[in-house]
């Protein structure tokens, strides 16, 4: 750590430096405050510790302007004549901490192991909050060509409020496709809520979705507010559309065309604004033509379709997603581990 020692007592200051010198410490020294000060302005240094009384700059007015310049230096003040309102003035300042003379270089080397440890343990923070955050950003992970035209897709896509149908089978990524249009739209600081139908038992699904009024059925004992109402101002992602009742697809119908519903058990209409993402398993058009599906229904969610393609069509993608999730789990160092034949063997692998 770089230190700035500003000192105006010549012994006391030759002996802090001799001893912080001998630490391992890259010390410079002044006895001036005015010095001190331009020392401080023409270098960056971790750490300044500061007598309080100084000729022409006081201590106090070191503190503000260090702290003025780089809020990331820590100021240790020095006093002979301390007390509580001092104290706690340097510290509201900013001060990391102060020193009564007499004192010992041990209890100064002591608070400088302290900030050493603190500064490493922030750094190693930022590192690791910096690389959390660039894997995360990485909402849809590939190389391949139907994957970088996905992300183009949805980059495309999201900043209209159009209702979106995301096609693909089980485990193409369809929650993470909305999840990606969420975030790079402008409701992204506002909810993003996913439910998904086939989780829900049929008898809760009406209430899950619109929420329900105190006393509407055995067990209602109180208001729930329902999916709908708590993605107000952002989105609702509902998965497994495909697996709505028949006497929910009517009530869906309402809300797209309405943008409003009716608590189950409640007369009030309420107004929403929320831009609906669904998603499904099944070829929807099937089911439309099998009388399983609202053909009005399915006509108001296919705006704007996406199709995923499964991972045994995109095979470029299982190495990159690979060292992705060992990135995820802090694991980098494993990835060697990855040998050629094993790379082959996922590759050939026909991901069902």
């Amino acid at each position: 750590m770089k230190i700035l020692l500003i000192e105006d007592e010549k012994i006391t200051r030759i002996t802090l430096d001799e001893t912080l010198q001998k630490e391992g410490y890259d010390i410079t020294s002044t006895e001036s405050g005015r010095d001190g000060l331009n020392k401080f302005f023409e270098n960056n240094f971790d750490v300044v510790i500061t007598d309080l009384r100084l000729p022409h700059v006081s201590g106090m007015d070191i503190l503000k302007a260090v702290k003025t310049k780089n809020t990331n230096c820590y100021v240790i003040v020095i006093t002979a004549f301390a007390t509580i309102d001092t104290a706690v003035e340097a510290i509201k300042l900013g001060a990391y901490d102060y020193l009564t003379k007499p004192f010992s270089p041990d209890r100064l080397i002591s608070m400088l192991k302290h900030i050493k440890q603190l500064r490493d343990a922030l750094e190693e923070n930022a590192k690791l909050r910096k690389k959390l955050k660039s894997i995360e950003d990485k909402i849809i992970v590939g190389i391949s060509a139907q994957t970088k035209q996905l992300v183009e897709t949805i980059k495309a896509v999201a900043a209209h409020d159009y209702t979106v149908l995301i096609e693909g089978e089980s485990g193409t990524g369809k929650e993470l496709v909305a999840r990606a249009l969420h975030s790079y739209s402008s409701r992204k600081a506002s909810p993003f809520i996913p439910m998904n139908c086939a989780a829900i038992p049929e008898s809760l699904l009406e209430s899950e979705l619109f929420g329900h009024e105190k006393g509407s059925f055995t067990g209602a004992i109180k208001r729930h507010i329902g999916y709908f109402e708590r993605a107000n101002g952002g989105t609702i992602f509902i998965d497994d559309v495909d697996d709505l009742p028949m006497t929910l697809q009517v009530k869906l119908l309402r809300v797209l065309q309405e943008r409003e519903f009716v608590r189950l058990g409640g007369d009030e209409n309420i107004s929403i604004n929320v831009r609906v993402l669904c998603a499904t398993k099944v070829d929807l058009y099937n089911r439309v033509k099998s009388n399983r599906f609202r053909d009005d229904l399915y006509y108001r969610l296919n705006i704007i379709p996406i199709k995923l393609p499964p991972l045994r069509e995109r095979k470029e993608d299982i190495i990159p997603l690979l060292t992705h999730f060992f990135q995820r789990r802090g694991a980098e160092e494993k990835i060697k581990f990855l040998t050629p034949e094993i790379q082959s063997q996922l590759i050939q692998y026909n991901w069902p």
